[in-house]
């Protein structure tokens, strides 16, 4: 089961829905402990003083704000709380708009939101009239200490909580040199456009997130049980071979590129593959006969060579041969 973070109210108007806030995510990354190579004992996490490098208990740290260089104000949980409960406590809804206005750019973190202290009509309510108009509730609210902007999202049989970046959190376009949005001015061509949406049409589907897995994570796992099956808990093992990666072809074409990659019949990723990785097909038929030819010049050289110091040699010699008579 989840662990509660938050425990508040959804306010709407004059509607309040009390809720509890749980994380809607869990961590699946591989995660490695730091150690000591000489001892393998874990290498732990200290706070310091970073003036005196001494270690700080957690009942000595407080929370302070700098107002001046290295001025600052101590506020307690307590003080901070005391501040604005209303605000500390509540899903603010500030606006209703249209799920599809707020780019996934905006998109942080997901919780959700479930009914407290007999709060499940006015729960079902919300999420069931928000359902109803196609429409997601933009609010603040304030997680640890700190006022967020979320989007409140009714997802299924649940509220949903997603907090949002603000709007100095998301770089601006112009930072960067793109192609301009006009076909034309970008250099393509409208047969390139449509065999690009086809191709597209080709690779759709519905969205499973089932059919997707961290490859990185099992791999990892994978090693990490073959060096525990074999005993090998601390010494230093030599990886596998790196699975080949897809090799970056350099298409000057963008329309041969499409057009094979609809040729080939398949859909999905093989197709894309298959279209890109031509050139270096060949390039690997054609290398054994490379390989020997680069050897015959290679021995051609090497016999030359040594032709040219025996020779050297053998008139070094009839020189010397003079000289002593």
């Amino acid at each position: 089961m989840a662990h509660m973070i938050w425990k508040g109210a959804i306010s709407f108007g004059l509607v309040h829905v009390p809720v509890q806030l749980y994380p809607a995510t869990k961590s699946e990354k591989v995660g490695f402990n730091l150690l000591d190579k000489r001892s393998i004992d874990p290498i732990g996490y200290r706070q310091i003083n970073k003036r005196t490098g001494k270690a700080v208990t957690r009942d000595n740290i407080v929370r302070g704000y700098e107002y001046e260089k290295d001025k600052y104000v101590v506020l307690t949980d307590e003080e901070i709380h005391a501040a604005n409960p209303e605000t500390t406590q509540t899903v603010d809804i500030i606006a209703f708009v249209e799920a599809p206005e707020i780019p996934f750019l905006y998109l942080d973190t997901p919780y959700y939101l479930t009914p407290d202290r007999k709060g499940e009509k006015v729960y079902a309510l919300l999420r069931d009239a928000m359902k109803a108009t196609g429409k997601i509730g933009v609010a603040n609210v304030v997680m640890h200490n700190k006022q967020h902007l979320a989007a409140l999202i009714p997802v299924g049989p649940m509220l949903a909580l997603n907090t949002l970046r603000w709007a100095d959190e998301v770089r601006s376009f112009d930072e960067f040199k793109l192609p301009g949005e006009s076909a034309k001015k970008s250099g393509v061509t409208a047969r390139e456009l449509d065999m690009a949406k086809k191709l597209i049409a080709d690779m759709s589907g519905k969205w499973n997130p089932a059919d997707y897995k961290d490859t990185f994570r099992d791999d990892i796992l994978a090693l990490v049980d073959r060096k525990i099956q074999a005993g090998m808990t601390e010494e230093v093992m030599e990886f596998e071979t790196p699975r080949e990666t897809r090799p970056s072809a350099d298409i000057l074409d963008l329309s041969d590129l499409l057009k094979r990659s609809l040729g080939r019949g398949g859909k999905g990723k093989s197709a894309v593959r298959a279209a890109t990785s031509g050139e270096s097909e060949a390039d690997e038929a054609a290398a054994p006969t490379k390989r020997r030819a680069a050897a015959r010049k290679t021995t051609r050289r090497a016999t030359g060579t040594t032709a040219r110091k025996s020779t050297s040699g053998s008139a070094s010699g009839a020189a010397r041969k003079r000289r002593a008579a």
